[in-house]
């Protein structure tokens, strides 16, 4: 009886571990549209080999605004699709790597020569490396603590060309969909840390997963700013057996970058600090499989100059373990 006991509270804590920290508010676009790269927990403490997944994140934005004050719109708007496929393995129980490679597609209505134009640009973005490591984990009964430090590279696979745009622009050219906001990559080597904390208590969890970029000077001599990223919040599972699990959170994430600049100069237009809340879904199948969904909707967006803002974004995840 004794080992059932421990056997039954040790199954229940490795499905604690089953929530994913969906990190995809993913090198940048519009306001953090692929700066930070999407990682999953499930059981990792517990498990080695290799994991395979793929993530998505869908921006709207059609919201102008300038210093943070919403002005008239006439008639730009961008529709940003970020899918992050990803590959890891890990060596040991507290050791791991992860490729990312996003795949961007964007389709925007924006100014050009005094009219209104339609356009879209899609492709590879820019690759990612990143190196896992879990210094500190615990189990019992009725609690889990996990944490995850990690860090790597961004490489410059993305195309860099609208880019070029920037050194092109006139006052008749775009006000909200920039060249900078197009670009499927930076054409620079970007270095790339973070890391997140796990907290559950029988049916109870908070996370906290935050990352920060730091860019370099890229294509043409732009460099985008550093970026910082987090999100944090509490959930709690409605549904937890030995072999599924479904837990619902309420998730506050949120970014800050200053402004890029271009050879020297600063790009006044890129500056921005955003706040975003809502649901996530989280579910998880056996101790192999691991799903997440969730919208968020901003309650605060404060840009510098004239920018394109998000009226909300969807994100979701599937991981797969083997």
């Amino acid at each position: 009886m004794l080992l059932w006991s421990a056997s039954r509270r040790f199954v229940r804590s490795v499905f604690l571990l089953g929530a994913v920290l969906a990190w995809s508010a993913p090198a940048r676009t519009h306001a953090c549209d692929v700066c930070a790269v999407y990682t999953a927990t499930e059981q990792r403490e517990v498990q080695t080999g290799f994991r395979l997944g793929v993530a998505e994140q869908f921006s709207r934005f059609t919201t102008l605004q300038e210093d943070g004050d919403k002005i008239d719109n006439p008639g730009e708007h961008l529709n940003s699709s970020v899918t992050q496929v990803f590959g890891g393995y890990d060596f040991t129980s507290w050791l791991g790597l992860q490729l990312t490679l996003p795949v961007i597609a964007r389709v925007f209505r924006r100014r050009e020569d005094g009219g209104i134009t339609s356009g879209s640009e899609t492709g590879i973005g820019d690759l990612s490396l990143i190196g896992l490591v879990r210094p500190y984990s615990l189990m019992t009964g009725k609690s889990v603590l996990l944490t995850t430090l990690l860090g790597g590279l961004k490489f410059p696979t993305g195309s860099p060309h609208r880019l070029r745009e920037e050194l092109n622009e006139t006052e008749d050219g775009p006000i909200g969909v920039h060249g900078h906001d197009l670009a499927l990559g930076s054409g620079s080597y970007d270095g790339l840390i973070g890391g997140s904390v796990f907290a559950s208590w029988q049916r109870f969890y908070w996370t906290t997963a935050v990352q920060y970029a730091m860019r370099t000077t890229g294509s043409i001599h732009y460099r985008y700013a550093n970026e910082l990223t987090w999100s944090g919040g509490p959930g709690a599972y409605p549904w937890l057996t030995h072999d599924a699990s479904f837990a619902v959170q309420a998730l506050v994430t949120g970014e800050h970058k200053g402004t890029d600049t271009l050879k020297g100069e600063e790009a006044e237009d890129t500056g921005i600090t955003s706040v975003f809340m809502g649901p996530s879904l989280t579910a998880t199948w056996g101790a192999s499989l691991a799903a997440d969904l969730g919208i968020d909707f901003p309650i605060m967006q404060d840009n510098t100059s004239v920018q394109l803002v998000r009226d909300y974004r969807v994100h979701g995840g599937l991981s797969w373990r083997f």
